[in-house]
């Protein structure tokens, strides 16, 4: 059967990834914090982040000699409620926990926090960081800028990242509102999925030098690295489904993770020049705003509930059983494989065996 999943649980997967960090430099302590980010995404459901990133978007780069194993975290400015970090290529996840934990810090001092972010590099899904905002009871919001992959509107050459705009937000339900989406319409590691599973991708993600469109998803990460090819914004191509909007959005997220901290942007985030694999050099920014700064939390937590289970209980369209709030789907997901595990595709299974053999990790029995 083609693209058969086999299931690995939770704790051996961690593990198995936390010795492959260890075993490319990365000390043991920012190995957990990698490791953890990463199987959170496959927990929630987002599996374009998890452990199909772990080879390509970190070992590899790291043995490219493009990413720093060992973080060099060094804060650059300071007030009371922000600080400007310089992450010198190390790991996103350690920096960017790191500066969400400062920025939390700062908020309970002083009703909010922000850090801007430099020289770092890919930090996972930015809901993690928004998450742990919302531990502390907080709000959380967190974006980064990426490799130039999205057209203006009414344009075609791929200028922006994908550029998450993130939200953490606490509530009285058993699952806090998360929404961790990219300002684009789809996203590289969607693609990635896409072409590992082997199907097309919809039509409107994607635009082509005269405006068309490609739905060949191994054809597009191709010729994205080209620039043949660009994503389009929320909204898709031109203005009629308001991709202006999603254009905007994406362009805010460009603009609060480089020009804060003087950092890169645009095509000098193109992680290649003179036709080398350079550092990619991306910028972050994390806010936590205290909701005590400004009423009880647990006010706070009815009235945000409330609005949710309003809008999940409304009229529902025909043929639509369900309403869902952002958030609900990835705590429904980790409902269902708590106790099933990972589901790893043949593609995902190739590489863990590759890592395993490359990097001499032994010890583990995986079913494939």
């Amino acid at each position: 059967m083609k693209n058969e999943s086999k299931y690995v649980p939770f704790d051996v997967m961690e593990k198995f990834m936390v010795e492959v960090f260890m075993k490319v430099g990365v000390p043991e302590s920012d190995a957990r914090i990698c490791a953890d980010v990463l199987i959170t995404a496959d927990k929630y459901g987002i599996d374009s982040h998890g452990i199909s990133r772990l080879k390509t978007i970190y070992i590899d780069r790291i043995r490219d000699g493009i990413q720093e194993a060992v973080t060099k975290f060094e804060i650059l400015r300071e007030g009371p409620t922000t600080a400007v970090i310089d992450g010198h290529n190390g790991m996103g996840h350690v920096i960017a926990k790191k500066s969400m934990t400062i920025a939390i810090e700062k908020a309970k001092k002083y009703g909010m926090g922000m850090i801007a972010v430099r020289n770092s590099t890919h930090y996972g899904i930015a809901g993690y960081y928004a998450g742990m905002a919302v531990e502390s009871g907080m709000v959380g919001i967190t974006g980064t800028n990426a490799r130039p992959s999205v057209a203006p509107t009414f344009g075609v050459e791929n200028m922006l990242g994908t550029n998450p705009l993130t939200f953490g937000i606490p509530t009285d339900e058993k699952f806090p509102f998360i929404l961790d989406c990219a300002t684009s319409l789809s996203q590289r590691g969607k693609v990635e999925l896409y072409a590992r599973e082997g199907k097309p991708l919809p039509a409107s993600w994607v635009i082509d030098q005269n405006g068309g469109t490609e739905t060949d998803a191994k054809k597009v990460l191709e010729y994205l690295t080209k620039g043949a090819v660009a994503l389009t914004p929320l909204g898709g191509i031109g203005e009629e489904g308001a991709g202006y909007k999603g254009y905007g959005y994406c362009t805010v997220v460009e603009i609060l993770s480089a020009a804060l901290q003087q950092g890169a942007f645009l095509k000098m985030l193109l992680g290649v020049q003179d036709g080398k694999k350079v550092s990619i050099n991306l910028g972050h920014f994390f806010i936590a705003i205290d909701i005590s700064a400004f009423t009880e939390i647990d006010k706070f937590k009815k009235t945000a509930g409330d609005i949710l289970r309003s809008l999940r209980s409304s009229k529902k369209m025909p043929g639509r059983d369900r309403i869902y709030t952002a958030g609900e789907k990835e705590y429904l997901t980790w409902q269902e494989r708590k106790n099933k595990g990972i589901p790893v595709n043949e593609e995902l299974q190739k590489e863990m065996l590759i890592l395993q053999k490359e990097l001499n990790i032994t010890g583990y029995k995986f079913p494939f």
